[in-house]
């Protein structure tokens, strides 16, 4: 079996290394592995895979110097624009986390559960969605296939990891009462209404990429989409309650049917022993949990969902790693694209 070089940008971020340690659990066929940072942590050592590796400071003199299949992008957007198309001029396949490339026509919005196939299409950058989106079409994924959706309606409350180290640290210190240096207003025992900025239309930016990435995902721009998206003070795993209306008639047992058969979706559905999912039992998990599923008797067609997942796992690095996976299986390692 071909083995490939893999680099993974940003690894000594918070999403980085959560890659790392995804990959140590996952048997990809790989010869080498090289760990570019910035400038600022290039030279530490990380041990990996039973292996001190030197940081690479990222640059592009760095990156043509090695001979790279897949890059493992997780450096924010900027980054992302600037040495994205470096290491993809030159044969690499991006897969990448930042919101750089999600609305570009000619690349893939990918989560191998639900659009695999995309992934043959790329021009060696792949866009990996947000997480908060990525959870979300886990589960509706299977039910549109079945039952069509008409609209969805989407309220999260999502976890200060979502916002990186600085908004983990908000509430981490917020308990012992220091300010916040993250968010516009303290996270502890409160509730912000507001992830990235505001639109004009009202949204936030993150409101907006669920809609719009819902939509590119599960390839119709013809469902309705609303999203209000809320930080709550939980460290890791974000919570959405789903609503959703379909098309087509269905039963409530037909739905459930449906999602026990989904790929990576784990049923947690019993309220009479007070069984649903919560941010603690999804924490670690690669799996996307789903309970609280009832009708919605407002709509002919409608049911509620409540939709729990590792938001920096399956909503980050998970996702990323099984599109290299995937992308390997599908022999859609194209090297250089004339």
């Amino acid at each position: 079996m071909k083995k490939y070089n893999v680099a993974v940008v940003g690894a000594t971020g918070m999403v980085g290394r959560k890659i790392l340690e995804v990959l140590t659990e996952r048997n990809l066929p790989v010869e080498n592995y090289y760990l570019f940072a910035s400038s600022k942590s290039a030279g530490k050592t990380i041990n990996f895979m039973g292996k001190d590796h030197t940081v690479i400071e990222l640059c592009e003199k760095n990156i043509l110097a090695l001979d790279i299949d897949i890059a493992l992008f997780s450096a924010g957007g900027d980054t992302s624009k600037q040495f994205a198309p470096i290491f993809a001029k030159h044969g690499a396949l991006v897969i990448d986390n930042s919101n750089a490339w999600r609305r570009e026509p000619s690349v893939p919005l990918v989560v191998p559960e639900c659009n695999a196939n995309d992934i043959l299409w790329h021009n060696n950058i792949i866009a990996n969605p947000n997480c908060s989106t990525i959870q979300a079409v886990v589960a509706l994924k299977p039910l549109h296939e079945k039952f069509k959706i008409k609209r969805v309606i989407y309220s999260t409350y999502q976890a200060v990891s979502g916002a990186g180290v600085k908004g983990f640290d908000d509430l981490k210190n917020g308990i012992n009462g220091e300010e916040p240096k993250k968010f516009p207003y303290p996270i502890f025992a409160n509730c912000l209404p507001h992830i990235d900025v505001f639109l004009d239309n009202g949204y936030t930016r993150e409101e907006d990429k669920m809609i719009f990435e819902t939509k590119k995902i599960l390839n119709d721009q013809n469902i309705l989409v609303t999203a209000t998206c809320v930080r709550v003070p939980v460290y890791y795993g974000h919570s959405e309650s789903i609503n959703i209306e379909f098309e087509n008639a269905c039963t409530l047992d037909q739905v459930k049917e449906v999602l026990r058969n989904a790929e990576g979706v784990v049923i947690a559905d019993d309220v009479a022993n007070n069984v649903y999912p919560m941010p603690l039992t999804a924490e670690n998990k690669d799996e996307v949990f789903i309970g609280r599923i009832r009708r919605d008797d407002t709509v002919p067609y409608g049911v509620n969902l409540w939709v729990v997942a590792d938001n920096i796992r399956k909503g980050a690095a998970t996702n990323t790693v099984q599109i290299a996976q995937k992308a390997i299986e599908l022999n859609a390692i194209k090297g250089k694209i004339n």
